[in-house]
């Protein structure tokens, strides 16, 4: 007999998914699909995982509130789409590996680049996203945030060979749309110029062109905000408004540096 939560309605049930078995899951589906530690099993390995894998994502499709058919046609549908999700993530590693000198090989990518890990994530959720899955794409998000302080709405749009480099901090909200070969570091934020309820069926959030990068802690905020292709986002800029094709834009500070001088010893008084 099958356990009640899985014919109830989360929403009438007060049943939801456990952070800690949606991570899980996520966590065993990025090493099935990169085969992390399991270099030389033989095929029936991958088959009987891709089952488990399959009936684990079934059961917290349902504790999201979809019904057993509806869950289980969600099934069908990410499995139909999972090579396609798989080429993008391999061009996602490949851009990564080419552009940092720091990565000394692909498996060294795969098993210690938060930004590639948040970028995983993130298409597997965005997938669900799309396909109006209740809860569970949420989760998926907040789970990643959690581990490497990398924050993507699922809702966000992110084009080919996405680079997160070191990544910590990093928000991408809801509405955002992001062009292909675009480079994001630490700290940056695409966010709305303001929150509002109303606003919610609104895009609120910046668009990125082609070929951008974004260096650390740079804001760029509004639904508006279009960054032309080719551009370079400076460090700490702080943007509300659109900028042109191939546009340099930096925060201008002025440093001073000074000879270092020898103070004299600070008088002591004993009374």
């Amino acid at each position: 007999m099958k356990h009640p939560i899985y014919t109830t309605n989360y929403l009438k049930s007060g049943v939801l998914p456990d952070m800690r078995h949606v991570g899980q899951w996520m966590e065993d589906l990025f090493q099935w699909l990169f085969c992390i530690g399991a270099q030389f099993a033989d095929y029936s390995y991958f088959v009987q995982r891709e089952k488990e894998l399959e009936t684990t994502f079934s059961g917290l499709l349902q504790l999201s509130g979809l019904t057993e058919e509806a869950a289980a046609n969600t099934v069908a549908i990410l499995h139909e789409k999972a090579p396609a999700i798989h080429a993008l993530l391999e061009d996602d590693l490949k851009a990564i590996f080419m552009f940092d000198p720091a990565a000394k090989s692909r498996s060294e990518v795969l098993v210690s680049y938060p930004g590639f890990f948040a970028i995983s994530v993130y298409r597997i959720a965005h997938e669900l996203w799309v396909l109006k899955v209740p809860v569970l794409p949420r989760m998926l998000s907040e789970y990643v945030h959690g581990k490497t302080g990398i924050d993507i709405h699922p809702g966000a749009t992110v084009g080919q060979r996405f680079f997160i480099d070191h990544g910590t901090g990093i928000v991408i909200g809801e509405t955002s749309i992001i062009g292909n070969d675009v480079k994001v570091y630490q700290g940056v934020t695409l966010g709305a110029l303001s929150v509002q309820k109303q606003d919610a069926e609104v895009k609120r959030h910046p668009s990125i062109g082609n070929g951008v990068t974004i260096y650390a802690n740079a804001t760029i905020l509004g639904g508006r905000t279009f960054i032309g292709h080719g551009s370079i986002i400076g460090g700490n800029v702080w943007l509300t408004q659109s900028v042109p094709d191939e546009s340099l834009v930096y925060h201008k500070s002025e440093i001073t540096i000074k000879t270092k001088e020898v103070f004299p010893e600070p008088l002591n008084f004993v009374i």
